[in-house]
């Protein structure tokens, strides 16, 4: 703790407290005045049958501890990682352990989920707020058994004093614990203490979810509940012009169809009544001839702006006197097209507005932007607005957006009544937030050993709507993009990194990893391309071009990157028999193997070989995909080796199956059935190999997919002599 630390703990509330425990990604202030418990209303407090200091935790008198989860669960395992941290610090037996979901508000003023933060934004604070409740629990124990409490500790719900075996559960300690002031700034568990963190823990709603027990957005129901879906303009931008809908209200179930800011609501006692009245729809809407809204003009319009853009990083020479003085120059264009989400549970939401307050059940990231959207919508106070965080069936950046929430809050305000909105497949490919097409360029001068001495790498993108109107001002180098491109992990004597920004043609958001990918196939793809041109192993090549340690310092934290950077690079190559034999003609296919690397905004290092294989026909098969990460402290392993298990067949999609085009401003792409991804039959053996770290934790949720897709481009070339630079790559 800093100096401004103690001065804070001299005069904070606790109502700070709760402030302070609350904020994502800061350090924590333990150190409190004596302040009255949270129960206390007048005069002597009642004996506790609860233990709650803080919004995180609740112990009750039976020994059972419940810990809040304020961070939304789509997949990942954030409902069962954080309550871990939380448990590991209180001492607490994980099998007493019930985890509830956070509701926002002022409590929880921040439940976003986004960029791989989830983890890493709350490791201090719920640390903190656990040794809080610990160390209340072993004072307790030591007044009762007059001891020093430095000679007591907590472990599996019980406070140990070691040297006379004296034991006492934590639900024996919960009256005495709640009486007692919160303790200044206490001291956290020394990392090579943790029994719990590290470990393989089975998930904590995996029981109810193969059960189908769990409750996901789609499965929510309440009284008096209607349901509608809502038809919108095949064209983006388009507005309802007329209707006539004689023909959907004859549809059995469908009660009336409701104009809203976005289409028509169809509203019906049924999902299948309220999809089959939409059919019925009769609407001319009011749109415009879009000559230019197709596929091949967005991705010409980043072609065309390449050379356009504005400076994100130069750094040591002159790129263009070295390009001019180097023996050898290479150059290569890498592109990428537009994806779509495609998550398992279509956007969906159920809303009940009445009474001048709003309460919803909804799968969603951003908690407290629901809140305050609403509320904004309404023109109520966000304590007037419920949120119930409901389990996602995938979310992948998709779900960050509110106005799927919005839409189901219009509906329900116009019909008197609460709503689920459930939006359809087709209505979810149609209608989406699309990672970007993206445009790569990249240039290299070579000196004689063929070791680039000049770097120059040009991206061409399109804006994000999801987080605001196109800003033509927009500075790359303030915000550090490009990604990928801007914080390259090789060191170049001369460096210069540009983007083209352009303004979005479509509707476009976050995805999965966001504008990595795409950068990150192109720069380890081009690496490749220069080894190979110049006889040598891509692996060294990539080792000779970090700099070690390459120390950069985040925060507090001083972290030789290149050092880290290098060692997953070397712990995958070594897994994979990188430097053995492979036999390259198997089985009448042609096989390679491929490696790529990245260093996740300088954080998580994540290292990838694949072992590819290519039919007569051209058909790509991926077999194998060897992973090695260093992430720092890992929290769940058996979350871990799924997020990278799932990350590899999420990028491997989006490299070799789907893709979103357009025409005449529309969406093409309607379901699965246009929009493949991979099948179970077609997946790869995923082997994750961790490298130990006492640094703190930096997240694996992105962290899997960049550098899966050069791994196997790369592969491919090894196999069959061609490479690959427009994704995705259905065949050769």
């Amino acid at each position: 703790m800093n100096g401004s630390c103690d001065e804070a703990s001299k005069s904070l509330t606790r109502r700070d407290f709760v402030k302070v425990a609350s904020a994502s990604g800061v350090a924590l202030c333990i150190g409190l005045a004596p302040v009255k418990r949270l129960h206390r209303r007048s005069g002597t407090a009642p004996a506790a049958s609860t233990f709650a200091p803080n919004q995180w935790l609740r112990i009750d008198s039976n020994g059972a501890v419940t810990i809040m989860a304020a961070r939304s669960e789509m997949g990942q395992g954030v409902r069962t990682s954080l309550p871990m941290i939380v448990a590991e610090e209180l001492g607490a037996d994980w099998s007493r352990v019930t985890v509830e979901h956070a509701r926002p508000g002022a409590a929880f003023p921040e439940m976003r989920t986004s960029g791989s933060g989830s983890v890493a934004d709350s490791w201090g604070s719920l640390r903190a707020v656990a040794a809080v409740a610990r160390v209340m629990l072993l004072q307790s124990a030591a007044a009762i058994w007059q001891v020093n409490v430095v000679e007591c500790a907590a472990e599996r719900g019980v406070v140990v004093h070691a040297r006379s075996g004296r034991r006492l559960p934590f639900g024996a300690l919960v009256a005495r614990a709640a009486a007692l002031p919160i303790p200044a700034q206490p001291a956290l568990k020394p990392s090579n203490t943790f029994t719990l963190l590290g470990t393989r823990v089975a998930r904590v709603d995996g029981p109810s979810i193969v059960s189908g027990r769990a409750v996901f957005g789609l499965d929510v129901r309440v009284p008096n509940m209607r349901y509608a879906t809502i038809a919108r303009s095949p064209q983006f931008g388009g507005k309802v012009k007329r209707y006539t809908d004689t023909r959907t209200r004859a549809v059995l179930g469908v009660s009336q169809v409701v104009p809203i800011p976005t289409g028509l609501a169809v509203i019906a006692d049924r999902t299948w009544a309220a999809m089959r009245g939409r059919e019925m729809l009769e609407v001319e809407w009011d749109t415009v001839p879009a000559p230019e809204g197709n596929s091949a003009a967005y991705l010409k319009a980043l072609d065309d702006a390449i050379g356009q853009g504005k400076r994100a990083r130069r750094d040591g020479g002159d790129v263009d006197r070295a390009l001019a003085a180097m023996p050898r120059t290479m150059e290569a264009t890498y592109r990428t097209s537009f994806q779509g989400h495609a998550a398992m549970e279509p956007l969906n939401c159920v809303a009940s507005v009445h009474d001048g307050q709003c309460e919803v059940w909804v799968g969603t990231q951003a908690p407290n932007q629901v809140q305050e959207g609403i509320a904004k919508q309404l023109g109520i106070a966000a304590d007037r607005v419920t949120v119930n965080v409901m389990l996602m069936g995938g979310g992948f950046g998709r779900r960050l957006d509110v106005d799927y929430v919005l839409e189901a809050v219009e509906v329900s305000r116009a019909i008197s009544a609460p709503v689920q909105v459930v939006w359809t497949r087709e209505d979810d490919m149609r209608f989406g937030m699309y990672q970007p097409a993206q445009v790569n360029q990249l240039t290299a001068a070579l000196d004689t050993d063929g070791r680039p001495i000049a770097w120059r790498h040009r991206v061409a993108d399109y804006n994000l709507t999801m987080f605001g109107a196109y800003d033509p001002a927009f500075d790359p180098a303030a915000d550090g993009d490009p990604w990928g491109g801007f914080d390259t992990p090789y060191s170049f004597p001369a460096l210069d990194v540009t983007l083209a920004l352009l303004k979005a043609p479509v509707p476009t958001g976050a995805w999965r990893s966001v504008s990595y990918p795409a950068s990150v196939f192109a720069r380890e793809s081009f690496l490749d391309e220069i080894a190979h041109a110049t006889t040598q192993d891509p692996l060294a090549l990539r080792l000779a071009l970090i700099a070690s340690p390459g120390t950069i310092r985040r925060g507090a934290l001083d972290l030789h990157n290149g050092d880290r950077l290098r060692a997953v690079l070397q712990l995958a190559a070594a897994r994979a028999g990188w430097s053995e034999p492979f036999e390259m003609s198997r089985d009448g296919r042609r096989w390679g193997r491929g490696i790529a690397c990245n260093a996740y905004h300088n954080r998580t290092m994540v290292a990838q070989v694949a072992e590819v294989s290519v039919g007569t026909a051209g058909d790509i098969r991926v077999h194998r995909v060897v992973c090695a990460v260093d992430c720092g402290q890992v929290i769940n392993r058996s979350g871990l080796e799924g997020q990278f298990e799932g990350g590899v067949i999420w990028a491997l999609s989006a490299a070799l199956k789907g893709s979103i085009t357009f025409a005449d401003g529309q969406t093409q792409q309607r379901n699965f059935s246009d929009f493949p991804v991979m099948r179970a039959n077609e997946a790869p053996v995923v082997e994750t190999h961790v490298i130990t770290s006492a640094l703190p934790p930096f997240g694996v949720g992105e962290q899997p997919v960049p550098a899966v897709a050069p791994a196997v481009m790369n592969a491919v070339f090894a196999a069959t002599g061609t490479r690959i630079r427009n994704l995705p790559a259905l065949s050769l």
